[in-house]
Parts: structure tokens; C-alpha cells; sequence
């Protein structure tokens, strides 16, 4: 071939598959993937010395590296040093997919001997080629990392590598510094993303181009990089005993851009490119690419949603499905941020409701001599937004006068009302948990029952571990009710039992996220919405602690004066969860998208007693 071919062109006309390590077995074809075409190609640039990719698994991204391996070994020799997170990791890439590469490729099985035992010039970890020697090591080992010249360097999976290689330093800084002798030098940064924060990958690709593959999208034309939070999907819980399965339906990609849905066909078939963020970066000769398995061809999305409803809120399996499929950072759930860096975190909203918001929900604490309230509105992914916190003084038992209306009839100026989003569209609260427990059990039945018809049910919490956060079926309570003319008559009373221990840790664990997206907690500037010092203090007024029976329990810290701001979040939490509304529906309802999925539900949900 001649000297200024490609790593593409090389690749599919020298690179064939191996059938122990690909589904499709046979000659290699870059327009199977046609993004990994630009980031093999970046390894011929002159100017480019510095190639990362941030990827998910199923994407190619190993078989692009053995592609520019191969090209290094065919086309343009010299020492190459391939870096794994460890030895073990090293021989078992050598073994599994090198050796394999290597012997069904004719040019490299000419130039690369087989390892016949640790004396000859071909081990497991050493391969001499005319022109260079690759060798294989862990990240954990500093000997090879700091006296091995390399003009070429390949990490793989840098996020897991060891933080300090032996006590000789970062082993990116180690392989940094041996190729500072070549003036043509390659380091190709390869990893799945792990932990925001934390993440050595992530690093890297800020420092580059920041390149997405993005997607026009069918409707509006707009460029975009497809994530899970552009994703819709109908999806049913079916339980069989102690195993339970998803129905999955009605999958589509929402544009971020014009609200219109289309097919995961439809965005395979679209005119796709990859967009820099950062594109002067390449003038410093780094180039970084983004990219996740809603782009691969052997992952659809159905079986990426599925393993995201089946991680449930089990943190290590969410972690999983983000990073190896979603392509995502993880938020790691650390201890919740305190008073003063929530207060700080707060935000300007442009209205009433933020443009997120699709749904309302409201909890109501109930005290000897005053309701307390919170309205909270739920996004996608349970990203929630703080709308309106409120105290309304006056015992609950106390009936309404002329002089002045009882605390019920102020909650019902709350439940009423129309909440307005910047453009003038209105939401209203669509439905309202009340606290039955303390001294007012039966005035608290009492109004829940007048206000059936606005979905305002009484609620028990209950405590301990295994109760469940979702609110199971409703059980009947009976009421007394006062007509006009003084007669009393019973009247039935749905009353919800939720486990509020499930629920604050759901609370605490949202509280630690970072970034807005999946699971952040947003909350207003206004003074006049009431989010002040003294919310946030009762917000994060209680911790885990292990009691004297060395159970978990949680229990109110010292120095907190009052929770009811919590008591009342983790009662409008439980709200959405009983009311489980579909998401999308609203999503299109809010945008007026006309496009519409494809396939039908395949049957009518119906969660908790609400039809949705």
C-alpha cells in the first residue's frame, strides 16, 4: 500500500474479523461503522498526537484500536507500548484478541512470529515486527511503564487503571513521558466512562475537540447526539412470583430541538457527522470523540431500556447501564451536600414552571396548629424541580368562619391553581398526599374526603426496612361528614401506606447528584416560593444511623430544628410514584409534537388505581 494510505483504507482491505471474538465473523467493513471511521483516520493526521474516545460497550471500539495496531505494524513501524488497567488484562488481550487478529490478517501473520516462549523474541506480552517491538503490560506495573521508549502508545480502559504505578506516579504521565523523544509520537486514550469526578477519560476529552456523532434529525434537520434522555418508550412491569419482566413498546427518539418523535430507524437511517464543541483544540493536536450503543449496530434500543428497567434503583447495576450502554458518566452517591451548598445551588426559574416540569405533585405535613406543604415538579427521569413550599397557620380541626377561612380552604387556593410556564401553558397539581398521623387523624379523613375529586388522599407513613416506597392499593377508612343542616353521615376514605424510610433514602441519594439531568434536585431563588435556610435545614434533617439493636434507622440530627420540609418532599415524591404517569405522553402533550410512534401499546396500563 502506499505510505499515505489510511487506517480506514488499510483496515478494509487487510483486517478481517476473528469468529472467536465477532458476531460477524469475516472481512472487515468500516461502513458497518461508519463513526469509527474519523477517529481511525485521526491516527494519520500529522498534526493530530493525541487520539481519545470515550465509548460504551458494543461500539468497536477495540477492533478500531487492533486496526490502527495493524496499520502501525504493516505501514509505519515503530516501538508501541499497549497499556490495560492489568497484567492479567494484558495477557488475556493478548491472547483473546490479538493472537486471533494477528492470524487471520496476511500482512501481520507475514511480519509477527508466534510466541513460542519466554526466550524467544516473540512472548505473550512482547511482539517483534520489522521495524518495532509491541509490548503489553498492565497499568500496575512501573517498570515497563517508565523504561520502554514508545513512538506509538495505546491505553485501554484508562479508567480503570491504577491510580499510582507503583509508587512511581500517574501511568498516563509515565507514558507521556516515553514518547517525548519522538517528534511524530501517537497516544490513543481509550475507555468506558466511569464516575463524574473521578474520571481520568473524561479529563482527557475535555482537553480535545470534544466530538459527538450526532444525528439530523428526520423533521427539523437539527444535528444532535442521541442520549437516554432523548429516548421515549411505553413499558409495563409484568411480576410472576419473585420474577418479573417488561413489555417494551412505542420506542422512539424525541428531538430536543422541535419536540417530534421518530423511529430508531428512522434516526439508523439519518444523515449523521461528528460535531466538535471544542474544534481549536486541534490545533494542540488532540482530537476527542464521544460515543455510546445507541449508535452501535448489534445493540437496539429495546435491549438498552430493558437492562435500564431492570437495574431498578439498585446504584451498581444504574452505574453499569450508564456507563456501559447510556456512555454515561455515574453521579457517585456520596454524602448529601449541606445546608449552605444546597441554598448556593439555587436557581433563577424563568416562570411558575420551568420548561422540564410535566407533572405536579404535592405533599401536606400536618401539624396541631398548621399544614405544611411542598409542590414539587417532576421531569423526565425523576429530575425534580422545587415549585412552591408553603406553611398555612391554623388547627386542622378548626371550621371555616366569615372572619376568616380554615387552613383547608387556603391548601384548596394551592391545589387549585393553575401554574403558568413561560409561554403561557398552565399545569395544575395533579395529585395531593396528606399526612393522617399525630392528633387530627379523623379532620384529616374528613377533608380528604370532600376532595376526592381532586385527587387528595390521606396517607399513613410507615417506617422500617422492606416497606416498599410505592405505595401499594389503598385501603377504606371511614369518616364522618356534616351536612348544611347539621346530620351526619359516613363516608368511605382512601387511605395510601407508604414506607418513608424507602423514601428518604430516594431523597438523600438524589440530593447528591451534581449535574442537572436524571435525579437532580432544582430549586428557586425567589424568596417568595419559601426554599430558605430553614427549608434546606429540615430538608437534610435526618441521617442513617445504627442504633443499640445495631439496625439501620434514621433519625433526626441534632442540630436540625425541624423536618417537615422533608416529610413533605418525601410525600409528593410518593404522589408521582402512586399516580406513575406516562412520562412521554406528557413530553408530547407539553411540546404538541404531531408525531406519533409507530406500534401501538400492546395494553392499557393502569397503576395504582389511576388510569394513565
Amino acid at each position: 500500500m502506499p505510505p499515505d494510505t489510511t487506517v480506514t483504507e488499510w483496515a478494509d482491505g487487510n483486517r478481517r474479523l476473528s469468529s472467536e471474538n465477532s458476531a460477524e465473523a469475516g472481512q472487515w467493513r468500516t461502513a458497518r461503522t461508519p463513526y469509527l471511521a474519523e477517529i481511525m483516520d485521526a491516527f494519520t493526521e500529522p498534526a493530530v498526537h493525541k487520539i481519545v474516545v470515550v465509548a460504551s460497550s458494543q461500539v468497536g471500539k477495540t477492533e478500531a484500536l487492533l486496526n490502527m495496531l495493524g496499520y502501525v505494524i504493516d505501514i509505519d513501524p515503530g516501538p508501541v507500548m499497549w497499556v490495560t488497567p492489568t497484567n492479567d488484562n494484558a495477557e488475556d488481550f493478548s491472547k483473546r484478541r490479538l493472537a486471533p487478529a494477528i492470524r487471520d490478517c496476511k500482512p501481520l501473520k507475514r511480519k509477527v512470529a508466534t510466541a513460542k516462549g519466554r526466550s524467544a523474541a516473540n512472548t505473550t506480552l512482547k511482539k517483534r515486527f520489522p521495524g518495532g517491538m509491541l509490548t503489553m503490560t498492565g497499568s500496575n506495573s512501573p517498570a515497563n511503564l517508565a523504561s520502554v521508549p514508545a513512538r506509538y502508545v495505546f491505553g485501554d480502559e484508562i479508567d480503570r487503571w491504577a491510580k499510582d504505578a507503583g509508587g512511581e506516579g500517574n501511568p498516563a504521565g509515565l507514558l507521556e513521558a516515553r514518547t517525548a523523544t519522538f517528534y511524530n509520537s501517537k497516544i490513543v486514550m481509550v475507555s468506558t466512562p466511569t464516575t463524574r469526578g473521578s474520571s481520568t477519560i473524561e479529563v482527557e476529552y475535555m482537553q480535545g475537540t470534544q466530538e459527538y456523532w450526532s444525528a439530523a434529525c428526520p423533521h427539523c434537520g437539527e444535528y444532535r447526539f442521541i442520549t437516554f434522555d432523548n429516548i421515549r418508550f411505553e413499558h409495563e412491569r409484568i411480576t410472576e412470583g419473585s420474577h418479573e419482566r417488561f413489555i417494551i413498546g412505542d420506542i422512539a427518539y424525541c428531538c430536543p430541538a422541535c419536540g417530534c418523535l421518530s423511529t430508531e430507524k428512522q434516526m439508523r437511517d439519518a444523515e449523521h457527522k461528528w460535531i466538535a464543541k471544542n474544534p481549536d483544540a486541534a490545533t494542540s493536536g488532540t482530537r476527542s470523540f464521544w460515543i455510546n450503543a445507541f449508535l452501535s449496530p448489534w445493540m437496539s434500543w429495546e435491549h438498552i431500556i430493558r437492562r435500564f428497567l431492570e437495574a431498578g434503583d439498585d446504584p451498581s447495576k444504574l452505574k453499569t447501564v450508564f456507563n456501559t450502554l447510556f456512555g454515561q458518566l455515574w453521579e457517585e452517591r456520596g454524602d448529601i451536600a449541606d445546608v449552605d451548598e444546597l441554598a448556593e445551588a439555587r436557581e433563577d426559574y424563568e416562570a411558575e414552571l420551568p420548561d422540564g416540569v410535566l407533572c405536579l405533585t404535592c405533599g401536606v405535613d400536618t401539624q396541631d396548629n398548621r399544614l405544611e406543604y411542598e409542590v414539587v415538579g417532576h421531569g423526565l427521569f425523576e429530575e425534580t424541580w422545587g415549585i412552591q413550599r408553603g406553611v398555612i397557620w391554623g388547627r386542622p380541626d378548626t371550621p371555616d368562619s366569615e372572619r376568616l377561612p380554615n387552613v383547608w380552604s387556603q391548601l384548596d387556593d394551592v391545589i387549585d391553581r393553575q401554574w403558568q410556564y413561560k409561554d403561557g401553558q398552565t399545569l395544575k397539581i395533579s395529585l395531593t398526599f396528606v399526612d393522617s398521623g399525630g392528633h387530627h387523624t379523623q379532620d384529616v379523613y374528613r377533608e380528604c374526603a370532600k376532595r376526592l375529586g381532586k385527587r387528595v388522599f390521606a396517607i399513613k407513613g410507615k417506617g422500617g426496612e422492606g416497606v416498599p416506597f410505592t405505595p401499594s392499593k389503598p385501603s377504606k377508612q371511614e369518616a364522618t361528614l356534616l351536612d348544611a343542616r347539621g346530620r351526619s353521615r359516613n363516608v368511605t376514605v382512601w387511605l395510601y401506606v407508604l414506607g418513608v424510610d424507602a423514601g428518604k433514602e430516594k431523597i438523600m441519594s438524589a440530593l447528591t447528584v451534581q449535574t442537572p439531568g436524571a435525579r437532580y434536585c432544582h430549586f428557586p431563588t425567589d424568596k417568595a416560593r419559601g426554599y430558605d435556610a430553614a427549608f434546606f435545614d429540615g430538608l437534610t434533617s435526618e441521617r442513617m444511623v445504627l442504633n443499640s439493636s445495631e439496625k439501620w434507622v434514621w433519625k433526626k440530627v441534632s442540630r436540625h430544628k425541624r423536618n417537615e420540609a422533608l416529610d413533605c418532599r418525601n410525600y409528593a415524591l410518593a404522589a408521582f410514584s402512586a399516580l406513575n404517569p406516562d412520562m412521554a405522553k406528557l413530553e408530547r402533550a407539553r411540546r404538541g409534537a404531531t408525531d406519533q410512534p409507530v406500534k401501538k401499546a400492546r395494553r392499557r396500563r393502569v397503576s395504582k388505581g389511576f388510569e394513565v
